[in-house]
Parts: structure tokens; sequence; C-alpha cells
């Protein structure tokens, strides 16, 4: 399949590179070889973070004599299918998806196989469908594992210290990556909530009680209040687990209307990911403990890389073959590693050239 759909595809952009050749290109890469075009689905503008990828796999496959075709979901399921089949009526030669709710995108990916359009999961693992060919991301279980041992650390539990009280925020629940971050944090957090180290006075452990539909924070806050309202009259909150540098600004606004944050009221330890700028300043203010940075730089690199070999007849290179199956197909998969920064190394974005010192003053 893998070899028919690129050959179709190679010769769509070769008909495409032919018609460019009396016309004027849009920028000098294309100029230089019109290759075909490849059509990159967002899920939302309301994050930095997607904004960034949306940018970089532009510049990169344009880099590599790619026309792009970039759309925004807006976090609406039904509009992302909708432009997805657009893109397909446009005749893209391949797809790179991120898709908003993983399991919404089943018919129009069917139009793109019959379409013999090769499809690319951007970050998120699209689930239920035969139609999709690679996926690429970051080790996701490992994410959690980094917000679960910064915590550990921060409040010695292994060295005994305890119990302390901790909430347990995760992610979208129509987001696969959901399962994985927080599976990766309970690994580590378990055995300490097994022995009373660590306790949830809300009770709420269950990743089907603790999800935030759509990354949100405003949901996030509203939560967080409302735990603090109900379950810590007299106690304090030692610890949060956030997925999301979003949702852990919303957890910071509800602990600061309540008082949080002031000499006799500590912040507690809240985790992130994303090492989204608000979220980079609080922590060197002092306030968000730590991210997760993944250099979406990288992943949008990879990702076109992985178009442009299956465009090019060539076999996508990736590095774990059997621990991602959607449901119909175990899918090949690229995974890039994450890094935790908190105020003792923050610098690191400074030094990568992700942020510069300006920016984060």
């Amino acid at each position: 399949m893998l070899n028919r759909r690129s050959a179709l595809a190679g010769a769509a952009g070769l008909a495409l590179s032919l018609s460019a050749c009396s016309q004027n290109s849009e920028s000098s890469s294309v100029r230089r070889s019109d290759r075909g075009a490849v059509g990159i689905a967002m899920p939302t503008r309301a994050s930095e973070r997607w904004l960034t990828d949306g940018k970089s796999l532009v510049e990169d496959l344009k880099g590599s004599g790619y026309k792009t075709k970039l759309v925004y979901g807006d976090d609406d399921p039904k509009a992302q299918a909708s432009q997805i089949e657009n893109l397909i009526k446009q005749r893209v030669d391949a797809l790179i998806i991120a898709a908003i709710d993983a399991r919404s995108l089943n018919g129009v990916l069917q139009q793109a196989a019959d379409a013999h359009i090769p499809v690319i999961c951007y970050d998120r693992l699209i689930l239920g469908t035969k139609n999709v060919d690679y996926y690429v991301s970051f080790d996701n279980e490992m994410v959690g594992l980094i917000q679960a041992h910064y915590i550990i650390k921060k409040l010695g539990l292994e060295h005994g210290k305890g119990p302390f009280n901790i909430e347990l925020f995760a992610g979208s629940p129509d987001d696969n990556n959901t399962k994985y971050f927080f599976n990766g944090s309970m690994t580590l957090l378990q055995p300490f909530l097994d022995n009373k180290q660590l306790v949830v006075p809300s009770g709420q452990t269950e990743l089907s009680k603790i999800t935030t539909l759509r990354w949100d924070g405003p949901t996030a806050q509203k939560r967080m209040s409302s735990l603090l309202a109900k379950w810590y009259g007299s106690k304090k909150v030692d610890a949060v687990l956030s997925p999301y540098d979003g949702i852990s600004r919303g957890v910071l606004s509800a602990l600061k209307q309540d008082g949080y944050g002031s000499a006799g009221k500590p912040l507690p330890v809240i985790t992130g990911q994303d090492a989204e700028l608000p979220s980079v300043k609080s922590i060197i203010a002092g306030e968000q403990s730590q991210t997760v940075f993944k250099d979406v730089r990288d992943l949008a690199r990879a990702a076109a890389d992985m178009a442009d070999d299956i465009l090019s007849d060539r076999v996508p290179w990736v590095d774990n073959r059997s621990d991602y199956n959607n449901g119909v197909k175990v899918v090949p998969a690229r995974l890039l590693q994450p890094t935790g920064i908190d105020k003792t190394n923050y610098e690191l974005l400074i030094n990568n050239g992700y942020f510069t010192a300006d920016e984060l003053k």
C-alpha cells in the first residue's frame, strides 16, 4: 500500500512540478523545486505551541520544495473533518494531521485512502482506522514520568516525607495522549498513594474523573476552585499534577484566588508541559514549578522529513513498530525525547533559540 500510494503521490508531484514551470512561484524554495503539496491540519490556534507547530511545518516543507496548505480546526472536530475533506478535494499529495478528536476522522480518512493520500498522525495518534500510515510524536509516557519525578523529588517522598495533599488533573478525554501522560505519572506516583505519603482529599484519582475537555485552562480553574471549596477548608494543597501549561495557569489562578502565594500560604508544587511563554515566565517568577519542554521545531522537522520520504518513495525511519495500536492496526512511530524545565535550567530555552532573553523578562 505504501509503495502504491508513494508512486501515485510521486506522479502527482511530477505533474504539479511540470505545470509550475510556467508560473511564478510563492517562494524561492518552490521556484527551486515544486514537488507537490502537503496538507497540514492543526487542532487549535488557542495554544501558542500549535501556532509554532504550524509555522515550523510550513517552513520545513517549503524548504524541501513542497507547497503547503495549513488549516486550524479551532477545537471543533466537525470543522476539522470538513477542512481535511477540502484538502483531499484540493488534491494534496500527503496529509499531516494533529487530531482534535482521536476518533472523529474515520470517514474523511477513508476518502484520503480512496485518493491514495498517505496520512501522518502528528503528535496525537488517530484511533479506530486503518487509513493512517505513520505517527510522529514525543515519548508521551516519559512526559508523565518527568512530571511525577519532579513532584517526588520536591516533596522528598523518596526520603519518607509526608503525608502531602495532592490533586490530579489530566488532559482532554478525546486526546489519545492523555492516557499516556497519566499512565506515565501514575507509574511513579501510585506507590506513594498506596502507602499514604500522598493523599488525594477529593478522592478523584481515576482518569475519567480528572480529564479537562480541550485542555482548557478556564475549565481547569473552575474545577480547582470547586476542589478547594469542598475539600480544603482547613487543609492545604501541597502538589498539583497538571499535564499542560494552560491547565497549570488555570489551576494557579484558582489557587491565588484562594489566598495561595502568600508568605503564610505558599503555592504548591505545580507541573506542566509545552514550555509556553507565560508559563516559563511564571516558573522564573516562582509560581508554576515545572514544565516539560518538547521542542516542536524538531517534531515538525521529523514530520516534514517523513512526508518527504513517503513522497520520494523512501521508507521513513521509525523507532517503534509495536507500541502504538490504534485499535485497528499498529502504527509505526517515531518518538522524540522531552526535557524537564524548572527555575534551575530554563536558560536552556534561551541557549537553543526557543525564546530570547528579552522574551523571558
